[in-house]
């Protein structure tokens, strides 16, 4: 395992990443069941597929706090999609919108539709675990960047499914200042549908641990200092075959607002 730590002087932060913001024009796309998806494109040069975290969307994710800026800088292009049920995207109610993987298939779909062969890929927390499902189910990017995420994350997902369920059918009732009641705080922020996040949760799916060792593919493993949400991040990097940790400050939810982020994306990608 080698160490990228942001934000010690080692890892310097690019001047661009303080760039004024220009939220970038929502393009759109059928997925394969009809649902209506958003995405976004930004800057020029070899792409990479971004993709969000729960309750959040493309522009909150990747532009509000300069990370697609510090990769647009840096040469590339990003291309952003928002998830279904969140940001731009459609935002059914029925259950039948909402099987088991579905989110990899939109975003693989995307892909398809943007006709990549040659591409990067990351996530942040939901994002990754699409990432994860994606790799699993035979996307082939050659950098691969996954955000807020730890091994238990991955292998067993039921732990943050019941989590945000609990918090997504009892609105309203969280204590002030606790974390379920941040959580809602941030849902409102980004005018979630409570009624279609809930779906979102019945997407999620386990990677198991033997298919996880065998994505052999240059990797980041991208974690706030203080994130354990999701497991153990280092853990993650120790049974993958190619991967670095890169630790930037903040948890879960403090670690996307820092520029350091976007900053320790950049430099992987141009590693």
């Amino acid at each position: 395992m080698r160490d990228c730590v942001a934000g010690t002087g080692r890892l310097p932060l690019p001047k661009e990443s303080r760039v004024t913001l220009i939220r970038p024009e929502p393009q759109f796309f059928d997925a394969d069941d009809g649902v209506r998806l958003a995405w976004y494109a930004m800057g020029e040069g070899r792409p990479v597929v971004l993709l969000h975290g729960f309750m959040s969307d493309a522009y909150t994710n990747w532009v509000r706090y300069g990370h697609a800026a510090a990769l647009v800088a840096a040469g590339r292009r990003v291309l952003m999609l928002d998830f279904r049920a969140h940001g731009a995207s459609d935002k059914p109610h029925d259950p039948a919108a909402y099987p088991r993987d579905r989110l990899t298939r939109d975003a693989m779909g995307f892909v398809a539709h943007l006709e990549l062969t040659d591409y990067d890929l990351g996530g942040y927390s939901l994002g990754s675990r699409t990432v994860s499902r994606m790799l699993a189910t035979g996307a082939t990017p050659g950098r691969v960047i996954i955000g807020g995420m730890g091994l238990e994350g991955l292998t067993d997902t039921g732990r943050r499914a019941g989590h945000f369920r609990d918090i997504l059918t009892k609105l309203g009732q969280h204590p002030q200042g606790s974390p379920a009641w941040m959580v809602e705080a941030f849902l409102k922020t980004t005018g979630g549908d409570p009624v279609a996040l809930l779906g979102i949760i019945e997407t999620f799916a386990d990677t198991p641990l033997e298919t996880i060792r065998t994505f052999a593919i240059p990797i980041q493993v991208l974690c706030g200092a203080e994130d354990s949400d999701n497991g153990s991040a280092t853990a993650l990097v120790d049974v993958l075959p190619d991967a670095v940790y890169a630790e930037v400050p903040g948890g879960h939810m403090s670690s996307v607002v820092k520029p350091e982020m976007g900053a320790a994306m950049a430099a992987f990608l141009a590693d």
